[in-house]
């Protein structure tokens, strides 16, 4: 809320009479996130991200997190950040969550978003157990073993020179010995 004030004076018979031109200014407050979704789910974590509308100056972000069986609540603020997500962290397998995110502007927070419900996962899931492996990982891998590959081919290579080598210059180092030993 911003309060301004104007004063000016006015002469009615001769007398001066101050006046008072009062107006009460309402900053705008940033617009609610839109798009809130829930990623990465898992028996103890979650990824919660969401988009902010354009054109507001959003300086961080508040986030309500509430079990629904109304045992646990809890809210997260972040300011001085541009980020769009925030990983919840020691969430409780097999519970249902609903969590809402509200923007932090200059002038205050936004309206919640909307109510987005979630479930964490068992710890026995199949996405718990084994990370699956992105594409580049596999990509990384690939890479490493053909290397590893191609140093033991070339090595296998080098030896069988080494080992041609070795059994002709035995030979011919044989015959020098003995004809150098006979002079």
């Amino acid at each position: 809320l911003l309060l301004m004030c104007q004063s000016c004076w006015k002469y009615h018979n001769n007398i001066s009479v101050q006046l008072w031109n009062i107006n009460f200014v309402f900053p705008d407050r940033p617009p609610a996130p839109v798009n809130v979704s829930v990623m990465h789910l898992r028996a103890d974590s979650a990824t919660v991200s969401w988009e902010v509308p354009e054109g507001d100056i959003i300086i961080g972000f508040s986030i309500s997190q509430q079990r629904m069986d109304g045992k646990m609540q809890r809210f997260i603020r972040e300011v001085n950040t541009t980020s769009r997500s925030c990983v919840l962290w020691d969430l409780e397998e097999e519970t249902d969550y609903i969590i809402q995110v509200q923007s932090i502007g200059l002038y205050g927070e936004s309206q919640a978003s909307k109510r987005v419900h979630f479930r964490t996962l068992k710890k026995t899931d199949r996405l718990d157990k084994a990370r699956h492996l992105q594409t580049g990982e596999m990509i990384i891998i690939v890479v490493v073993l053909l290397m590893w590959a191609a140093v033991i081919a070339l090595f296998c290579r080098q030896y069988d020179i080494i080992k041609d080598n070795d059994s002709s210059n035995s030979k011919d180092g044989g015959l020098l010995r003995s004809k150098v030993g006979h002079l």
